[in-house]
């Protein structure tokens, strides 16, 4: 008879656990603007140009992008449209 007694109150002892924390962080970025025509009214006015980043995070801190998107407003109307990497270099500097 071998039994060992124990306390109801001490605890037996764990296996090792981890705590991971990750998640999603938006980040928004002002690029510099750019003048051409609106499509929405026709001006030939400066349009601000901005980049949103969707960032994996691994305890807070950015690990990777996992994906990107920017968007074009115009200084005159307000509209504003989204434009891919390409549209976005094509417009004049």
């Amino acid at each position: 008879m071998n039994r060992v007694f124990r306390h109801p109150w001490v605890e037996k002892p764990r296996k090792a656990e981890m705590l991971l924390l990750f998640g999603l962080k938006t980040v928004l970025r002002a690029l510099p603007g750019r003048y051409s025509a609106c499509r929405y009214c026709g001006q030939y006015v400066e349009q601000y140009l901005e980049e949103r980043a969707s960032k994996f995070t691994l305890f807070f801190i950015p690990v990777f992008t996992m994906s990107r998107a920017y968007r074009i407003t115009c200084s005159n109307c307000g509209q504003q449209s989204s434009l891919s990497k390409k549209g976005m270099k094509a417009l004049p500097r």
